[in-house]
């Protein structure tokens, strides 16, 4: 049966990382819901080589109604970080232990969300301090996965590996 992945993203996401796993997502027979602020909107991703139109502005969704939390890297975690809706609705998914999929600045979200802390993680290069002083055991592999509910990926060369775990954890 297939789940229900909700996807935060906006404007600059890194395009082959959204759209790779998006695809091996739907591929399997998941639901990929796209999330911005604004329902409708047109996002680039930073290479301008992928356009994704919005499924829902946030406040049009509720976290229960998910079954697993994607998000894509480039500088879209960053922006989406200042926003407390956003905070909050990834928040949701750490909490209640539901799958989370977070690869390169992805783990942005998590730091500002608190919910790094005691949590096996990798992230891009640059984020990796950032995630330790949140308190994650950050590990510099192509992909982690902790207690079978978060996995984190460092970047784009990593997307074989990310979605191969990723779909494991959807089985």
């Amino acid at each position: 049966m297939g789940k229900k992945i909700a996807t935060v993203i906006t404007d600059m996401f890194e395009d082959v990382e959204y759209t790779s796993p998006a695809d091996a997502f739907k591929e399997a027979g998941h639901e990929v819901v796209t999330i911005e602020k604004e329902k409708g909107k047109e996002v680039t991703g930073k290479n301008k080589e992928a356009t994704v139109t919005i499924d829902y502005g946030i406040d049009e969704v509720n976290p229960s109604d998910f079954d697993a939390l994607f998000i894509p890297g480039g500088f879209s975690p960053d922006q989406l970080r200042a926003d407390d809706r956003f905070v909050k609705f990834t928040k949701h998914f750490m909490d209640e232990k539901k799958p989370v999929f977070a690869i390169c600045h992805g783990p942005q979200l998590l730091i500002t969300a608190k919910t790094l802390e005691g949590r096996d993680a990798t992230g891009f290069k640059s984020i990796q301090v950032d995630m330790e002083y949140a308190g994650a055991n950050v590990v510099d592999k192509e992909v982690v996965v902790c207690q079978n509910q978060l996995v984190t990926s460092r970047q784009p060369d990593d997307i074989p590996a990310f979605n191969r775990e990723s779909l494991n954890v959807l089985a």
